[in-house]
């Protein structure tokens, strides 16, 4: 099957997962003897997952999104089911996993490009740096994970130069409508932290606004960035992005659920590529 152009397209609250959709993106236009373009779909802020994207034949989409749950973020996947229109564009979906597990994520993904018009080729579960906590997956995806996603983009071109007709969708482990996965705490019970939201030391904040700004789901007032009156889904993008170190996480049903993963999850992860 001929293919024209590589887009990318992620939603990315703190960068990990657009960085894994760019470079596998670039190196399916290296691989496939393609003119770098660089097409690249953001869909990370309110006005971006407003709009509709639509591709077609020729068109080859890397869409990817982190992994919240074990699943696509709830709050993320009504637009993606309302905004991708493939008519009958290849995609290749990847998630990324903060080195707990990818769950049922790639399986949700992958059925949900297949049911908006995309034909599924490849796809891959990548790990990344978690949202949560520097102290897992810390520097990921780093060179060698590059390295993985080169050879991943070179079995992508190979396969493609084989096919003379649409593929089947691609097999990945996973049920696309099981549950989310239920967060613990140290001591080994649920936790629930989902009214949790960010705190904001005002001796140290500036009122730049930068958190404001950098929340996905534009949540914070950029007027006054101490009051949080919409959905956070804990992120972290505005703790990231806060230059003076202001914003923060006090909830003792969350910070139970980050130690018990510093705890648990410290054995670095693989990549699983599917093709």
């Amino acid at each position: 099957m001929d293919v024209s152009q590589i887009h990318g397209l992620c939603y990315s609250a703190t960068g990990v997962t657009e960085k894994v959709v760019r470079t596998l993106a670039d190196e399916l236009e290296k691989a496939l003897g393609l003119a770098p373009q660089g097409i690249f779909h953001g869909f990370r802020k309110p006005l971006e997952r407003a709009a509709d994207y639509t591709f077609g034949p020729g068109d080859l989409v890397v869409v990817g999104t982190p992994t919240y749950a074990g699943r696509v973020p709830n709050k993320i996947l009504p637009d993606f089911q309302a905004r991708l229109h493939g008519n009958g564009a290849l995609a290749v979906p990847v998630v990324a996993f903060g080195n707990r597990a990818y769950d049922n994520a790639l399986a949700e993904l992958c059925a949900l490009l297949e049911a908006q018009g995309f034909h599924t080729l490849a796809a891959g579960a990548f790990v990344g740096r978690h949202a949560f906590t520097d102290r897992l997956a810390e520097g990921r995806p780093d060179w060698d994970d590059r390295r993985e996603m080169q050879e991943f983009a070179k079995k992508i071109a190979e396969k493609l130069r084989g096919l003379e007709a649409v593929p089947a969708p691609v097999s990945v482990p996973g049920d696309p409508n099981a549950p989310y996965y239920v967060p613990k705490g140290t001591d080994g019970q649920p936790v629930k932290f989902l009214k949790a939201k960010p705190q904001t030391d005002l001796s140290k904040c500036s009122n730049c606004g930068a958190c404001a700004r950098g929340c996905p789901m534009g949540a914070i007032d950029p007027a006054h960035v101490e009051a949080v009156p919409g959905t956070c889904i804990k992120c972290q993008a505005c703790v990231r992005k806060c230059t003076r170190h202001a914003k923060y996480f006090d909830d003792p049903a969350f910070l139970s659920h980050v130690a018990m993963l510093e705890t648990s999850f410290q054995e670095p992860k693989r990549n699983e590529v599917f093709l």
